[in-house]
């Protein structure tokens, strides 16, 4: 068997390389021969025709090269109508084809070359991202690579500082989706002391143009706005000045989180005093719905000053804004903390009780007649400290959302399966009337859950008649019968 096993073997043919016939082929061919095959080819392949074109134009020099390569960038950007995901695929290869005959560009020689046409290639390819559905960011990776290449060109070629400074600075402030950084802290070797100074001379222009905001003042959008307060940003992060940064975002104080971005300065500076004084000042510009990241700042830092009862009471203020189980956490954890927990958690039942009744009071046009307490945040507290009487207790005290009675019944499963089963058999009726597919799934893993339990009891028959039950009750849902069908009975 062995010597018949070795002899098919060595009776095989060794693969041939495909590639290396080919190679064979072609050194065996004149120069004119493979100059044809070459054109030919070309003729057939656009990508191919690109590219072999703008080697030669390049190698013939002249200001033809720079023509060539802006048709190029031109065909490659050249859009009618919107592009969609699927079609953006083909319009990023077209462009990065471009880019890759713009990087042989990056020479001693050619690299001032370079610049310009990397500038024009980003501007137009930005603009015609206008029309584009890039939402697999291939065409915004080419883009980022197009400005990689800039810069590295303006490293190497070293071009007038002060006209370099007036085009970045043009760039920055003017691309729609600025997906290149064009920033003096980018660019700095580029530009040096004298292009910065020239960046900065241009960035305080526009700077004195923009007017402060306060509280009260209506937060609206404004690119231009965003675009020079991004490059003052920049350039007083390189200079290492702190008092510069925080006048900078002082010019905007239209939200409260803006005094917490200038609060992390100062801690981030060493000044603890001056990051106090900034939040405080923002909780007295924004005394109502204050933005609670500044609110959980101030109680950090008064809890580490030993300001207790104001660390509480700001904690408390969030947690009547707006009765949640991630406010009800916080609360815990500072009073805890604080050693206060079991008599402010009997103040916090007592709201949850408060805000429950009061939602369920409310009328209107739409709703005449008070509602049915919703008890969905007292099972969700009560079920995040594993009280899972109270969560009992709470669920059948009124309404409750469906995913926390079905979390309450996976609870009770080890201890409770009567409850658990009770609790399953009541959310799948409603599961089931949503009239889905989805929702059909979802019932049928309970329904599952709820025989697991049963046959552990040995209540198979039970079980058995609780399908049938089913099959009757929702015999017209033909979709959720197929699926109960394979779900074991008797």
């Amino acid at each position: 068997m062995q010597k018949e096993s070795g002899g098919a073997v060595a009776g095989k043919k060794k693969r041939r390389d495909q590639w290396s016939d080919i190679r064979d082929y072609l050194n065996t061919q004149t120069p004119e021969v493979l100059i044809e095959l070459l054109l030919d080819t070309a003729k057939r392949d656009d990508r191919l025709h690109q590219s072999l074109l703008l080697k030669a134009q390049r190698v013939a020099g002249g200001t033809d090269v720079v023509k060539a390569f802006r048709r190029a960038i031109d065909q490659a950007t050249r859009i009618k109508g919107f592009i969609d995901w699927r079609q953006s695929r083909n319009f990023a290869a077209n462009l990065d084809q471009v880019v890759e005959s713009l990087a042989e560009l990056l020479t001693p020689d050619s690299a001032g070359m370079l610049i310009g046409l990397a500038e024009y290639g980003i501007e137009r390819v930005e603009s015609a991202l206008e029309q584009i559905d890039d939402s697999n960011g291939e065409v915004g990776s080419i883009v980022q690579a197009l400005g990689d290449l800039h810069l590295s060109a303006c490293e190497l070629a070293k071009p007038d500082p002060q006209a370099l400074a007036e085009r970045l600075f043009r760039l920055e402030t003017t691309s729609p989706f600025g997906i290149c950084s064009f920033s003096a802290v980018t660019y700095l070797d580029a530009l040096g002391e004298e292009g910065l100074r020239r960046y900065r001379e241009l960035a305080e222009v526009e700077w004195a143009k923009i007017k402060p905001r306060q509280s009260g003042d209506a937060y609206v959008y404004d690119s231009h706005r965003f675009h020079i307060t991004s490059i003052m940003e920049s350039l007083a992060k390189a200079s290492g000045d702190v008092e510069e940064l925080v006048a900078i975002k002082s010019r905007d104080l239209s939200m409260s989180y803006h005094y917490l971005t200038i609060a992390e300065i100062w801690v981030k500076a060493g000044q603890d005093d001056k990051a106090l004084d900034w939040a405080e000042r923002g909780l007295q510009a924004f005394p109502k719905a204050t933005d609670n990241r500044l609110r959980d700042f101030l109680v950090a830092v008064y809890l580490q000053r030993k300001r207790n009862d104001e660390a509480l009471q700001l904690t408390w203020v969030q947690f009547e804004e707006r009765a949640f189980l991630e406010q009800y956490k916080k609360l815990s954890g500072v009073a805890k903390q604080l050693g206060v927990w079991p008599e402010q958690r009997e103040r916090a039942l007592a709201w949850v009780a408060e805000v429950i009744a009061a939602e369920a009071a409310v009328t209107n046009r739409w709703r005449p007649k008070p509602s049915i307490p919703n008890y969905s945040l007292r099972v969700e507290i009560a079920l995040w400290e594993d009280d899972l009487d109270a969560a009992w207790a709470a669920a059948h005290a009124g309404i409750c959302h469906q995913g926390l009675l079905i979390a309450l019944a996976d609870k009770l499963e080890p201890t409770r399966a009567d409850d658990a089963l009770a609790l399953y058999k009541q959310v799948i009726p409603d599961i089931v009337n949503q009239t889905n597919n989805t929702a059909y799934a979802d019932a049928v893993k309970l329904i599952r859950k709820i025989g697991g339990i049963m046959i552990a009891q040995n209540r198979n028959r039970e079980f058995g008649d609780y399908l049938v039950e089913l099959r009757v009750r929702f015999k017209p849902k033909r979709n959720f019968i197929k699926l109960l069908d394979g779900v074991g009975g008797r």
